[in-house]
């Protein structure tokens, strides 16, 4: 028994394979060195199986019909949708980036940023509340299935940016304004009640010094704003579970806006 495909089918699945191999490379949860390549590669070959039929909907053709004549053009293709993927998985990459921010302006204002470490498995440098808050979030992406919402979104990304299309420089640009914009909005959101208590407590400590020099209140500084940001964490903790839900939304609608 033999199984025949034909050559355009394989190049339609190749082509929309490596968009969602780009995306999940970059695009969190899905981004983090705990999930093998093998994986990844799998993963992408068979949501490219799925999604190739509409892609060639989308493109104005159908599976079995060629969307580039020649080798050449078929790897600039290739190239084209590694960049897309890319893109589209930074830009998510880029609003998940507000849970991360959050936990690093704790530990800055907290006094955990002393602690800070290099984290092989997020490949970045952060000390206790903002790994929490990173595992945190790739723990409820997984939990609450919010990771097919995000790869409900790639997949409807065949829609609007076709293959064969290629990307909106400018409203890439303009998306990544404003998810900059949207992340530190974010996190601030989240960690601002707590730093807002912080600042409070240095400012208390500053006119305690002025009254009473002798006492040396900023040697109880550290000790205070830990104490501080260990009791009070757990309220911005909290509000993860929510924020985490808005960012899926957020991330799925930028990736359409720019798609389109």
């Amino acid at each position: 028994m033999g199984l025949t495909l034909p050559l355009a089918t394989v190049e339609i699945i190749m082509l929309a394979g490596v968009r969602i191999a780009a995306f999940l490379v970059i695009a969190p949860p899905f981004s983090h060195r705990a999930i093998p390549g093998r994986v990844k590669a799998m993963l992408a070959l068979a949501l490219g199986l799925v999604a190739a039929p509409r892609a060639a909907a989308a493109a104005g053709t159908e599976v079995g019909s060629a969307i580039a004549s020649g080798t050449a053009v078929f790897i600039g293709q290739l190239l084209l949708q590694v960049v897309i993927g890319g893109a589209l998985g930074f830009l998510v990459a880029l609003v998940f980036a507000a849970v991360q921010s959050a936990g690093n302006l704790i530990d800055l204002f907290g006094g955990f940023q002393l602690a800070a470490a290099f984290d092989p498995m997020s490949q970045s440098n952060g000390a206790q509340f903002s790994r929490l808050y990173t595992m945190t979030a790739i723990v409820l992406l997984f939990a609450s299935d919010a990771y097919q919402v995000v790869i409900g979104g790639l997949t409807r990304s065949f829609d609007a940016l076709p293959l064969g299309t290629a990307l909106d420089l400018a409203a890439m640009g303009q998306a990544v304004t404003t998810g900059l914009t949207e992340m530190f909005l974010s996190a601030l959101q989240v960690a601002g009640p707590l730093i807002v208590v912080l600042f409070l407590a240095d400012v208390g400590l500053g006119l305690l010094t002025r009254v009473a020099p002798a006492l040396n209140a900023f040697a109880l500084g550290f000790p205070l704003k830990i104490l501080i940001t260990v009791s009070l964490g757990a309220t911005a903790y909290l509000a993860v579970p929510q924020l985490i839900s808005a960012l899926t939304d957020t991330a799925v609608t930028t990736v359409l806006e720019v798609a389109r």
